[in-house]
C-alpha cells in the first residue's frame, strides 16, 4: 500500500504528499479488506499504462502478483483475473514475457488447488500467449493437452482460447479443426472486439486458401474491416486465378503486413496451392499440353522448369487434384473427360458436412441457454403455505385422536 499511495499524483500533476505521522491512516490500511487492497492495485496499474509508465507499472504489476500470492479468498478471483492479465501485458510491452513465464505456471498450479476456475481460463490464456509469442507451439501445445478441462465462465477468454488453438492447429497442419476453431472464435467474440475479430478472420481466411476454398467476398466487406483485410484479399484474388506471378506481387507488396501480423510463414505455404489452383485451370482448359508450356504458364523461373513441372503434376495426380496422365516419352500431360460431378460422393460430403456444421451451431446454442434455478416449479405463495401447513396439522391431530381410540 504504501507503493501505491507514492504512484497517486495530485490534482495539479505533482505527486501527492502523505502524511505518514498520521496512526488513524495507517491502522485503517493496516486492516483494510483484501478486496480493496488489490482493487486499488488494480487503479494504479491501469493509472500507470494508460500514462505509458511502464517501468513503474511493471513493478507495481510485481508487488500485486506478490500480495495475491498470499490470499486465498473467492471473493478475490475477479479482481485477480483481471491483475493476471494486466500483469502479463504490461511485461509484454516492455518485451519481457519471457521473465513472468514461470510465476504463470505457478499462478495457475496455485488457481487450480485453490478450484478458481476463471482464474484458470485467465492464467492459461496467459500461458498461450506467452509461449505463441516466442513461437513456441510444441509447449503450448503441451500445455493445453495437460491443463484441466471444465466449462467456460467467461466468454472473452474462451474467444482467446479458441483463437490460440486455432493458431497452434494451423501450425501443425490441422488446417480442418483449425478452421472450426477461429471461425467459432469470430462469431463468438463481442462486436464491439474489433481488432480481435479482425485477427481472427485474417487466420481464418489463411487457413481456407491453405485447405483449397475461396473464402466469399462478404468476409472482406465486413464493416470495419475492409482496409485491415484488403491484402488478404489481394492475395485470395491471386490464389483463385492460380497466377504465380500476381501472388509473388501480393506478397511483396504487402510484406510488412504479413510480418506484423506472424503470418509469413503461412504465405509461403499458399505458393503449392496458387501452382495446383493454375495447374487445375490448364487441366480443364487444355486435354494435352507439353511440360514445356506448363512450366511457362506457371511462370516457373528456374533452371530445371520442366522437370520442376513434372514433378508438381505427378505429385498433383498422385493427390487426386486434377485427373490426368503423363507421357514421358512425348513429354507432355494427357487430361481425362471430365466427368458427372453427381455420379460421384461429392455432393453427399458436402451435404454432410453443412448439415455436421449446423448440428454442431444447435448443440453450442442449447449449451449456452441459461434457466432460473427451479423455473419449472411453481412458487408457493405465503396463503397456500398456511393452509397446506393447516391441512397438516388437522391431519396429524386426527390420527392421534383415532389412535387414543383404539387404545
Amino acid at each position: 500500500m504504501k507503493f501505491m499511495s507514492n504512484q497517486v499524483p495530485s490534482e495539479d500533476g505533482s505527486e501527492m504528499d502523505v502524511d505518514t505521522a498520521a496512526p488513524a491512516a495507517q491502522v485503517s490500511i493496516k486492516h483494510g479488506l483484501p478486496e480493496i487492497e488489490i482493487y486499488c492495485y488494480l487503479l494504479v496499474l491501469i493509472f500507470l499504462i494508460d500514462h505509458k509508465k511502464y517501468d513503474e507499472a511493471k513493478a507495481c504489476a510485481n508487488s500485486s502478483i506478490a500480495r495475491l500470492k498470499n490470499l486465498n479468498r473467492r471473493t478475490v478471483d475477479v479482481l485477480a483475473s483481471r491483475l493476471y492479465s494486466y500483469y502479463s501485458y504490461v511485461h509484454e510491452l516492455t518485451n519481457s514475457l519471457a521473465e513472468i513465464r514461470g510465476t504463470l505456471l505457478g499462478l495457475h498450479r496455485m488457481a487450480t488447488l485453490h478450484h478458481d476456475e476463471l482464474g484458470q481460463e485467465t492464467l492459461l490464456n496467459l500461458l498461450l500467449r506467452n509461449y505463441l509469442h516466442y513461437n513456441l507451439y510444441d509447449q503450448a501445445e503441451k500445455l493445453r493437452s495437460k491443463a484441466p478441462r471444465f466449462e467456460a465462465h467467461s466468454n472473452q477468454q474462451f474467444c482467446r482460447y479458441l483463437f490460440y488453438l486455432g493458431k497452434i492447429r494451423t501450425i501443425q497442419l490441422e488446417y480442418t479443426d483449425a478452421k472450426e476453431s477461429l471461425l467459432q472464435a469470430a462469431r463468438k467474440a463481442p462486436t464491439a472486439a474489433r481488432g480481435f475479430r479482425i485477427q481472427c478472420n485474417k487466420w481464418a481466411i489463411l487457413v481456407r486458401l491453405l485447405l483449397g476454398e475461396i473464402p466469399e467476398r462478404t468476409v472482406f466487406m465486413q464493416k470495419g474491416m475492409k482496409a485491415a483485410l484488403t491484402p488478404y484479399f489481394e492475395l485470395t484474388n491471386a490464389v483463385r486465378v492460380g497466377d504465380l506471378e500476381v501472388f509473388r506481387a501480393v506478397a511483396e507488396k504487402f510484406g510488412s503486413t504479413f510480418s506484423a501480423d506472424r503470418t509469413s510463414n503461412l504465405i509461403v505455404r499458399l505458393r503449392h496451392n496458387v501452382i495446383r489452383t493454375g495447374l487445375r485451370n490448364i487441366s480443364i482448359s487444355y486435354s494435352r499440353i507439353s511440360l514445356a508450356d506448363i512450366a511457362k504458364k506457371l511462370r516457373l523461373d528456374t533452371k530445371t522448369a520442366v522437370a520442376d513441372a513434372e514433378s508438381i503434376v505427378a505429385k498433383a495426380i498422385r493427390d487426386g487434384a486434377i485427373d490426368a496422365t503423363i507421357d514421358h516419352a512425348n513429354g507432355w500431360v494427357v487430361s481425362k473427360e471430365t466427368g458427372d460431378v453427381y455420379s460421384t460422393n461429392e455432393p453427399q460430403a458436402a451435404f454432410n458436412s453443412r448439415i455436421a456444421f449446423c448440428l454442431n451451431m444447435h448443440n453450442e446454442a442449447v449449451k449456452a441457454l441459461r434457466f432460473p434455478p427451479n423455473s419449472h416449479k411453481e412458487k408457493e405463495s405465503a396463503e397456500k403455505r398456511r393452509e397446506r401447513l393447516q391441512q397438516e396439522e388437522e391431519l396429524a391431530k386426527h390420527m392421534a385422536e383415532e389412535e387414543d381410540d383404539d387404545f
